[in-house]
């Protein structure tokens, strides 16, 4: 097993993409967070994008929400939707058989060559977007999604966590490429497997979907990461996101297996068995997630949005309570707590009169707090723009010393204003209100 295991990694490091692939995941997220952080104008549509300036452990997390959407499903693509077809292509199926002697020795040196190669490249955009970060911004406090002061060490752990639970819903695809190359043979469609799913999920959340099915979605995990970044962390939907995506691992592989056991190696011309692929290969597959629906909606309203007003107003009053005291701190005035700002949040969507739950960008909150010795309760505006996955961004609109504008005058120049734009996040699932 370990001769078969060292040949096959050998001959997937030998291809030039792959080396090309290894070279570029290694040295392309420095360069390009670095590059980024550098400008003028950051990627604030992008989670954790209009930090960079602040701290470098932005960056990486700027990178793994776009190696979610687009880098991973390419590379596993890439590395597991070919390691079976080019043995058809090639038509060496015999020749390794002689050598190997066993279809299932053969089968799992294939698949864990794959799965190293696959883990080499995370490896390589988690650590390079890393230290690009820090060679050009700092080890400084990263601003978390509640708007709370994470220390350079507690962020380092929770980007780490957050590049951890990416690995389950990254195996999810590479276990669909390997499912396909088996079962579609030469055909190109067995390639593109994986980056076809991972486009037909990212369309699939963007839609008004119930929570349960949002969640029972194996590529969640690439969204929920971001719940490590609340205090206290929404770890219930990452959970359910990194199992979901280790469970379709394991049954993708398992049905890649057993179509590769029944494969008729003497046909030189097989192309795969289209009706095979669909009773072997995607009915279980359906299956798994009619039953992942059920198990979730057990726990949760199973036609809902998971958005609801009281989830809004209570996150929006959070992170305005922790990001006033940053701003506090900005201007030197005197420091005060979040007990007592005592901030609370009135949100509504669109007129008032519908529904009050659900993503859209027709909400709008009127922020209250209070300052110790100051009779008058202060009061600022903000129209949100929630997300179907519970991510919003609050738009700032007055008053202009508040909120109005991006940056604040401090007795040190000029600086950004951390009330102006912020991004938060919304529990989908059901949790207890916190404490006090």
């Amino acid at each position: 097993m370990a001769r078969a295991y060292r040949f096959e990694l050998v001959k997937l490091v030998s291809q030039w993409r792959i080396r090309l692939l290894v070279l570029a995941c290694w040295t392309a997220p420095a360069l390009f967070v670095a590059g980024v952080s550098r400008q003028s104008t950051l990627p604030t549509d992008t989670l954790f994008g209009r930090w960079m300036h602040a701290t470098g452990w932005a960056g990486p997390l700027v990178m793994l929400g776009f190696a979610g959407t687009w880098a991973l499903p390419l590379l596993t693509s890439v590395v597991t939707g070919d390691v079976f077809a080019c043995e058809d292509r090639l038509g060496t199926w015999r020749h390794l058989l002689v050598a190997v002697r066993s279809p299932r020795r053969i089968f799992a040196a294939k698949a864990l060559a794959g799965l190293t190669v696959v883990l080499l490249l995370v490896a390589g955009l988690a650590c390079s977007s890393t230290a690009g970060g820090l060679l050009a911004v700092g080890n400084q406090p990263l601003v978390g999604l509640d708007g709370h002061l994470l220390a350079p060490g507690d962020a380092a752990l929770r980007v780490l966590l957050a590049w951890t639970c990416a690995l389950a819903p990254t195996l999810a695809l590479a276990a669909l490429g390997l499912l396909g190359s088996v079962a579609l043979g030469r055909s190109p469609t067995g390639l593109l497997l994986p980056a076809l799913v991972a486009l037909a999920l990212q369309v699939a959340q963007t839609l008004p979907l119930p929570v349960a099915v949002r969640l029972a979605l194996p590529g969640y995990a690439f969204l929920s990461w971001n719940g490590l970044f609340t205090e206290p962390a929404q770890l219930r939907p990452l959970l359910v996101g990194v199992a979901v995506g280790l469970v379709w691992a394991v049954l993708a592989t398992a049905l890649a297996l057993l179509l590769f056991l029944r494969r008729d190696f003497t046909n030189p011309a097989h192309d795969g068995s289209g009706r095979r692929a669909v009773t072997v290969g995607l009915l279980p597959l359906a299956g798994l997630v009619a039953v992942t629906v059920a198990v979730i909606a057990g726990t949760t309203d199973p036609l809902g949005s998971g958005i609801g007003q009281e989830k809004v107003q209570r996150s929006v009053a959070t992170a305005f309570a922790h990001l006033y005291r940053i701003q506090t701190g900005q201007l030197h005035r005197p420091a005060v707590t979040e007990e007592q700002l005592a901030v609370t949040a009135a949100c509504t969507k669109g007129d008032g009169r519908q529904a009050q739950e659900g993503p859209g960008n027709d909400w709008r909150c009127v922020v209250s707090w209070h300052l110790p010795g100051v009779r008058l309760t202060g009061q600022a505006v903000y129209q949100l723009d929630v997300a179907s996955d519970g991510r919003y961004v609050a738009d700032g609109d007055g008053p202009k010393e508040v909120n109005g504008y991006f940056l604040v005058r401090t007795p040190l120049g000029d600086a950004p204003n951390p009330l102006w734009q912020f991004d938060g996040t919304v529990g989908l699932l059901p949790t207890p209100p916190p404490k006090g």
